[in-house]
């Protein structure tokens, strides 16, 4: 099966670059069991759903075995499928319905850390002189008994736990029962190597890799300097978290990295698999997006939090965005994504009415770049609303109720409006379904033109029908206001017009002849050179 796969993938080596990837979070997906628990089985069964949708590929979030302290991002056995999904035969049958719709698949490795469960942290603690024990990042504690430096865990405290038996520290960037790796001792980097070759020899198309640049801490163990207040921000943590407070020079982010980086696209280049990667830095995304898809010989692309924030995109974030990426990373290959499952889900997070979040869908389908689109973004799910009685993540339950976690986003898939559980489950769901997500089930959207569910279909159409928008240049990108306005150049050229605000915006076309496009999507054809654009108008247009 291996070889076969091997063979078949490496036939399109550059699938990867202008895909819209659609992400599962398979806990929420489908369950087909009733255990209340999204799985692998739940997922090929509505695999028919995305292909109708135009993506390209799908994203799987952890399935791995897993204490599901962290719900699969602490892994427990790389090379298995927790129960509660499935089993490795489960994945093999997804495999090949995939391949029968024509969908590529990218599953989600976590490589910065383990579980503390894993056998590999478990025979590493046991005690300094163990064939694994420099297998993960232990220090001594300073003379008076506290941590080795300052660093801070995202999730909240000290990034650094003391364990009694080796009575020394270990590093932990997200819970205490995520202990890091530690990737500057080589069998480490071999053992990692050894994941990614088992999961593409089962046919995998690519990978997302989560926390890419928090595979490595300085080796020195310095202490992270602080950070002013007015230059903080809460793009990669909310604001109430003092994890913001330090510049992060040291816990991540380091240059060894990248030849770590090197080696794994060598591992990838005979499959023409892809990988992406989370670049979680909340003053050099886009810097460290450079660095690491540069050369054609580390990852094919990143995705940065420029579109992930609190804040709305505006039209001049939008420039600033690009102008600062083509500033620092011209030739880098972006992924865009407007949500995910780390984050409030953008309709809620930016306060979108349904006019607004189509026009948003639209120019996500004309930037430059490859898209990651979340489930439930096609269904134009607001972020569900969670009591603190029926939180499931630690890290809401740790900052609440400033903070109310990521379990907003990560609410049940709704398939059947005229069913308590939306058609996810016969049993109790992991998380709640809540009322206003039902009417906006696939059931209900499926044969109405005018849902979002196929606005989302008609845009994901536009991308295929113009090669441009999936491989061109992105020029002559102005703000003016609310108007964003760019053009889409390449084997044909696409002039797109996009007004992000609740006015008027007046727009002038570029000289030479134009034809409109994208009407069956809304868009407002231009007469005799110009047009203006009602409230979250847009207009797009091809030159003859």
């Amino acid at each position: 099966m291996a070889k076969q796969d091997q063979i078949v993938i490496g036939t399109d080596a550059n699938w990867w670059r202008g895909a819209v990837i659609y992400q599962i979070y398979p806990r929420s997906f489908q369950d087909s069991n009733g255990d209340g628990i999204g799985d692998l089985k739940g997922i090929t069964a509505r695999l028919d759903h995305i292909a109708s949708l135009g993506a390209d590929a799908i994203w799987i979030s952890p399935f791995f075995t897993s204490p599901m302290k962290d719900f699969g991002y602490d892994v427990s056995d790389y090379c298995d499928v927790d129960p509660m999904f499935g089993t490795l035969s489960d994945f093999d049958a997804l495999m090949a319905r995939a391949r029968e719709l024509g969908l590529k698949v990218m599953i989600d490795l976590v490589l910065s850390h383990t579980s503390d469960q894993h056998p590999w942290f478990k025979e590493s603690r046991r005690d300094r002189t163990n064939p694994r024990a420099d297998w993960y990042v232990w220090a001594e504690p300073k003379g008076d008994g506290t941590p080795p430096n300052n660093w801070l865990a995202i999730f909240g405290g000290s990034s650094w736990q003391w364990d009694a038996r080796r009575e020394q520290y270990y590093l932990h960037n997200f819970l205490t029962s995520q202990p890091d790796l530690n990737l500057h001792h080589e069998p480490v980097q071999e053992a990692l190597l050894d994941v990614v070759r088992f999961w593409l020899q089962r046919g995998v198309h690519g990978f997302r890799l989560d926390t890419i640049n928090f595979y490595f801490a300085d080796k020195y163990l310095r202490d992270n300097p602080a950070l002013p207040k007015e230059l903080r921000n809460d793009s990669i943590a909310p604001g109430v978290n003092p994890y913001n407070h330090q510049l992060h020079l040291f816990d991540k982010n380091q240059p060894e990295n990248l030849e770590f980086l090197r080696k794994f696209r060598e591992v990838l280049n005979p499959y023409g698999a892809a990988a992406v990667g989370e670049v979680g830095d909340a003053q050099r995304g886009l810097e460290i997006m450079a660095e690491y898809t540069s050369g054609n010989d580390k990852v094919q692309m990143c995705y940065p939090f420029e579109m992930l924030q609190p804040t709305r995109l505006t039209a001049d974030l939008l420039h600033d965005t690009f102008a600062r990426m083509n500033a620092v990373a011209p030739d880098a290959w972006p992924c865009w994504a407007y949500s995910n499952h780390d984050t409030v889900r953008h309709i809620t997070r930016w306060e979108l009415s349904d006019a607004a979040a189509r026009t948003y869908t639209v120019l996500l389908m004309c930037l430059r770049g490859s898209l990651c689109l979340y489930q439930g973004e096609e269904l134009g799910l607001p972020e569900a609303d969670i009591d603190f009685e029926e939180l499931r993540d630690p890290y809401g339950i740790e900052f609440w109720p400033e903070f109310k976690g990521r379990d907003g986003a990560r609410t049940p898939m709704t398939w059947l409006a005229d069913n308590a559980n939306g058609g996810f489950s016969e049993g109790n769901p992991w998380l709640p379904v809540k009322a206003p997500h039902l009417h906006r089930a696939v059931s209900t959207q499926d044969a109405d033109p005018a849902s979002m569910l196929n606005h989302y279909r008609r845009a994901l159409a536009l991308r295929r029908a113009h090669e441009v928008l999936r491989f061109g240049d992105l020029t002559a990108l102005v703000a003016d206001g609310d108007l964003a306005s760019f053009r889409r150049v390449g084997e044909e050229e696409i002039f797109c017009a996009f007004n992000l605000g609740a006015e008027q915006a007046h727009v002038r076309l570029p000289e030479g002849s134009w034809a409109a496009i994208g009407g069956d999507l809304g868009a407002t054809a231009a007469m005799g050179g110009e047009v203006t654009l009602g409230a979250w108008g847009f207009c797009l247009m091809r030159k003859e």
